[in-house]
């Protein structure tokens, strides 16, 4: 149930869920508190009076016991149970002014039901597990064993045909197994690639398992492999889990690890690799819910082009030479034992379609999700991620492309980047007159790095502050000891080592340098310039966009003003931004769900024109011209305007 929280003396009132925490609420109404300890609780600083209504929260030793009495308590140990009055205690500068108080505009990507972008599905997998009972044989009865058991599946209405001989086990085991089980077994049957295929029988097993049918969805990430253990008789997701992706140890993005790939035996090396990764992911989720992952009965997965190369182990040389061409665009239908990934020996691996060299799987995954190949709307679809992937259309016709954004988004090339787990900063706000920060963490534990929610929200914040000129360099006439030239060039200090006991011990300041937001330009500014680009070939502008619907990992926490104010965004009308989250990872949960919505992903791509950007000479002008803060034509962002300083 929503609670309201209103703060004083700011006059900002924010719903929220109960049992939100009340610095995270803060921040989100775009009100600052002093905070550097990340939520941690350890610096005493984010100190506020609840004057009305309750909040749980820890006893600190950061606030005595007059305090207490008081009503005081620390927003970031303070959850909210209650609507709720807090008031912010004000700060006096050492001339005896209060320092003055501007709450920011704040605006997370539209919340809409994500019903509305993916429709209706149904249970209804592409494997199925179903219980028999056989009679046993008799010299009156003495058909063949497999005759016997597609026998009794026909009962249930269900055509079969021989499996394929590439599978010879089945056979060789199936005498051995119905007697042992005492004829009671469990098949799991394959559903056809085609509506008109029948089922095939892919494995028996001993007794009834039907009530253990999971199946694994993946998103295999050029830096993060993601993945969501899901049990089949019901389509609910029960377990997930995500690693880096251990090919970053060859190469950041995907044109490092083609030219890794072309010596020696380097592209075995990278298939190890990916699949190393995937089985860590397999092993976290069956670990949660305490089962084998022989108890996998199927895993769908999707991945850029290069990607699904190297999990196959197909030599993805000629997708960086022109004319750019992949191997297949079409993948096959593979055993996942035969590429080592650890699941039921039976298990078969089917990976979305891509569309070209740089548009791949992942993307059709998205679209396919979100419906946009059924809908009227114009939409900018955008995957923000280490590989930019945008499609612009609709249910007539749809214009693709790729852009290499670098890792950036997800922690890559930052001096202090991570993922978001566990201690990341998340969130940051930054007082104009002190320049002191305010800054939250993933499960609010001390800082320990960046993640790409971070990174936005930092340089905005400093941005708009006027610490940062629209270049991204450090104004270098502000005096202030966070902000210093270090061994990276100039810098601001977002957490000194000192506050926090954690830091201190690996000696170390959280800080984001001149590179890390040179970094972050290069790789707004290739997305941006990949939508000015796609919109002009089919002679259209952002204006005449009906929706744009924002994918990736991170894009939960983007604040949809602080996306807009570096330019990573395009400035219109903010409720036509929706999110749609990991749509790579959520295509494919459906796909696993619902066989037959799956069997649609292949209009996507029948839909789907691809542009090569690094054959548009006109990709490399807006690139130029992104490569500011926001943009170098500030008539594109007027909204940006009105809020920096002179």
């Amino acid at each position: 149930m929503g609670k309201t929280v209103h703060f004083l003396p700011d006059k900002v009132n924010i719903n929220v869920e109960e049992g939100e925490n009340l610095l995270n609420s803060a921040a989100a109404a775009g009100v600052y508190i002093h905070a550097y300890c990340g939520g941690d609780g350890v610096c005493g600083k984010c100190k506020v009076k609840i004057e009305k209504g309750r909040v749980s929260s820890d006893k600190n030793i950061q606030l005595t016991e007059d305090e207490h009495k008081k009503g005081y308590q620390l927003a970031c140990r303070s959850t909210v149970i209650e609507d709720v009055e807090v008031r912010i205690p004000e700060t006096v500068k050492t001339d005896g002014k209060v320092l003055k108080r501007k709450p920011k505009t704040t605006r997370s990507i539209s919340a809409r039901s994500l019903k509305e972008l993916i429709g209706d599905w149904q249970v209804d997998p592409p494997v199925e597990k179903r219980f028999l009972k056989l009679s046993p044989p008799s010299l009156e009865d003495n058909i063949p064993d497999l005759q016997r058991l597609l026998k009794a599946i026909k009962k249930g209405c269900h055509e079969c045909e021989i499996p394929n001989f590439d599978h010879p086990q089945l056979l060789m085991d199936l005498p051995f197994i119905l007697r042992e089980a005492d004829w009671e077994v469990t098949t799991i049957l394959l559903r056809g690639k085609k509506e008109e295929e029948p089922d095939r029988i892919i494995a028996v097993e001993p007794g009834n398992t039907t009530e253990h049918l999971y199946g694994l969805a993946v998103d295999i990430g050029t830096t993060t492999v993601c993945g969501v253990l899901i049990n089949l008789n019901n389509g609910k997701i029960i377990a997930e889990a995500s690693r880096y992706n251990a090919q970053i140890a060859f190469g950041e993005d995907v044109i490092s690890r083609i030219i890794f790939s072309q010596r020696g035996n380097n592209l075995k090396k990278l298939q190890k690799k990916v699949v190393d990764t995937i089985n860590e992911v397999i092993e976290a989720v069956c670990k949660d819910m305490l089962i084998s992952p022989s108890d996998i009965s199927y895993i769908m997965a999707a991945g850029n082009t290069t990607m699904s190369h190297l999990l196959l182990g197909l030599d993805p040389k000629y997708i960086r030479e022109a004319p750019y061409t992949p191997v297949c665009s079409q993948f096959p239908l593979t055993r996942a034992a035969a590429i080592n990934i650890s699941a039921h020996p039976s298990v078969r691996l089917l990976l979305y379609p891509s569309v070209s060299s740089y548009v791949g799987g992942d993307i059709i995954s998205g679209v396919h999700a979100c419906q946009m190949h059924k809908s009227p709307e114009l939409t900018l679809f955008i995957d923000i991620g280490t590989n930019g992937e945008i499609v612009l259309g609709n249910k007539e016709w749809m214009v693709c492309t790729a852009c290499s954004a670098g890792p950036a988004f997800e922690g890559g090339g930052i001096k202090h980047g991570m993922r978001a787990s566990s201690g990341a900063i998340e969130n940051f706000h930054i007082q104009p007159e002190t320049f002191d920060p305010m800054i939250i963490t993933v499960d609010h534990n001390a800082p320990l790095g960046i993640c790409g929610s971070g990174l936005i929200s930092i340089i905005s914040e400093l941005l708009e502050a006027g610490v940062i000129d629209q270049q991204g360099k450090f104004k270098r006439h502000i005096k202030h000891e966070r902000i210093s030239k270090g061994e990276d060039g100039y810098e601001y200090v977002l957490s000194w080592a000192k506050d926090s006991f954690k830091n201190s011990k690996k000696g170390k300041d959280i800080v984001i340098t001149e590179v890390d937001i040179d970094n972050l330009m290069r790789a707004k500014g290739a997305m941006y310039a990949g939508y000015m680009t796609l919109l002009e070939s089919v002679g259209m502008s952002f204006s005449d966009l009906d929706r744009v619907i924002l994918a990736g990992n991170f894009g939960n926490y983007i604040d949809l003003e602080r996306a807009i104010c570096i330019g990573l965004l395009p400035d219109i009308d903010r409720d036509k931004f929706y999110y749609l989250g990991n749509a790579s990872l959520l295509g494919a949960q459906l796909s696993l769900t619902d066989h037959k919505r799956f069997r649609g992903r292949l209009l996507v791509s029948s839909l789907m024109t691809n542009m090569e950007l690094s054959e548009n000479p006109q990709f490399m002008n807006h690139y130029m011209a992104s490569l500011f803060l926001p943009h170098t034509d500030m008539s594109l962002f007027p909204t940006v305007s009105e809020k920096l300083p002179e």
